[in-house]
């Protein structure tokens, strides 16, 4: 069994090589230190012996080390030799030093010769993994396409060839199904390595899949003239991605559509119907926002840049259309932009507008138009006035002057501290009040109807009981 274990070993090392695709040298490392193991099993720990691979003879040599020493100071064999007995096996030996005695690897045995197979095998099982997690690790960020074999706990496994992906439930696109044989193509997201060889994750819900479909499908991305700047997408359902041209000669957005939609349409295909918006990226927030939130029409955009956030006016018509079914438009702009979006119609803006001027008039001195620019400067309440910064007042128009700004916030103090010693509500605008009222009339009306609906419920459920 050893013979047949040992020999022809560069037979061997150049087959598993080449039928694995593993390193020579790594095939060599494993033979080698397997052959270790299996002597130190047979003679001990206690010895000092070495292994090395001899390319000439295609065999492991196995040697062990022994000090040299004089014959009166002779105590144990296995670590020593007598310098008459070193002076035959090498005429240069001198005292101290160390002697290589060649070991026949024969003597090992079968069991010897099984410990070394188990060894080789996991050295060749640690190689081909690490070839594969460096194969996927490189492929990482592409796509890749391979046949769905089964569902674990939710996640369907993909022959990729020398290994397997899983797609997690939250990385699949909502209702799609795959049967065993069918192919599949996914984005390449994750690739880790564990004890149990590299585990590679697929996803079909990644905004970098669609961003990678269009590179795949539109020449003028492929070729870096136009550039994907974001995408934003709810697997199945719908999906928003921002292009921009560096060349003024090529429509980014008619590019990415393609001849009488084709390009857009292979790629909505592949995602199952998933429709796709594509948006014509600008540095302005404003006007790329209102890219963003197209087709509905935008009046007006108020923005916060410490906050990032956006006020977007829309006409009462077009509302329903801004924010999307279920708020999906408005929450993938949102996505899009990496901006917070509040989305607001142009009867509730006006609504807003005339209570906030109502509320700062309440001011000692304040005229309507005044009270306008501190509106439109971002105070929207007296209260607001009262805490704000004497430097950030300055910069409404009418209030430059320090004076005039810090007189400003003690008139509104002093509005806040009487409301509070009161204890009364601030009056509202007759607006506001029309839209309460509007509000519990229609609470009533609501109450009282369903009061009548449960009296003819129960009426008529008495009559039933009496037929």
């Amino acid at each position: 069994m050893a013979d047949n274990m040992f020999s022809e070993l560069s037979r061997v090392i150049e087959q598993v090589g080449k039928d694995k695709g593993i390193d020579r040298n790594l095939v060599i490392d494993a033979i080698t230190q397997a052959m270790l193991v299996a002597a130190r099993k047979k003679y001990g720990t206690y010895r000092e012996i070495e292994a090395s691979y001899n390319e000439d003879t295609g065999e492991v040599e196995l040697f062990e080390f022994k000090e040299v020493v004089d014959r009166e100071k002779f105590i144990d064999d296995e670590v020593e030799i007598p310098l008459d007995e070193a002076l035959k096996l090498d005429p240069g030996a001198q005292l101290d030093d160390s002697i290589g005695i060649k070991l026949d690897s024969r003597d090992l045995g079968r069991i010897a010769a099984q410990t070394a197979k188990q060894i080789i095998l996991q050295k060749v099982r640690d190689a081909e993994r690490e070839i594969i997690y460096n194969e996927f690790e490189q492929r990482k960020g592409e796509i890749a396409s391979g046949i769905a074999r089964r569902v674990e706990r939710g996640a369907i496994v993909v022959d990729m060839g020398r290994t397997e992906a899983y797609i997690p439930p939250r990385e699949q696109i909502p209702g799609e199904s795959y049967k065993p044989g069918d192919r599949i193509q996914g984005y390449l997201s994750e690739v880790r390595q564990t004890t149990r060889g590299p585990q590679i994750i697929m996803s079909r819900a990644d905004e970098r899949y669609l961003m990678k479909l269009f590179e795949m499908e539109v020449p003028e991305i492929y070729d870096g003239i136009v550039e994907i700047m974001a995408a934003a997408r709810e697997p199945g359902q719908r999906a928003k991605i921002a292009v921009k041209s560096k060349d003024q000669a090529v429509d980014p957005v008619g590019a990415c559509v393609g001849m009488k939609g084709t390009r857009v349409q292979n790629i909505v295909q592949e995602l199952r119907g998933e429709k796709i918006d594509i948006v014509p990226w600008d540095e302005d927030i404003a006007r790329f926002a209102a890219n963003a939130l197209a087709p509905a029409e935008i009046s007006r955009i108020f923005l916060d840049e410490e906050n990032k956030e956006l006020e977007i006016v829309v006409p009462d018509s077009q509302l329903s259309l801004a924010i999307g079914k279920r708020g999906q438009n408005v929450r993938l702009a949102a996505k899009l932009t990496g901006w917070k979006i509040d989305i607001l119609s142009e009867s509730a803006a006006s609504a807003r507008t005339a209570e906030a001027i109502f509320n700062l008039m309440l001011i000692p001195g304040m005229t309507e138009t005044m009270a306008q620019n501190i509106f439109q400067s971002g105070f929207g309440t007296f209260t607001a006035v009262a805490q704000a910064k004497l430097e950030d007042l300055m910069t409404v128009p009418g209030y430059d002057d320090p004076a005039k700004a810090e007189k400003l916030i003690k008139d509104a103090q002093a509005i806040v501290d009487k409301y509070q010693a009161e204890g009364i509500p601030v009056p509202q605008s007759p607006q506001a009040q029309a839209v309460a009222a509007a509000k519990a009339t229609s609470s009533d009306a609501k109450a009282q109807a369903d009061l009548r609906l449960k009296q003819e419920l129960e009426k008529l459920g008495s009559k039933t009981e009496e037929q």
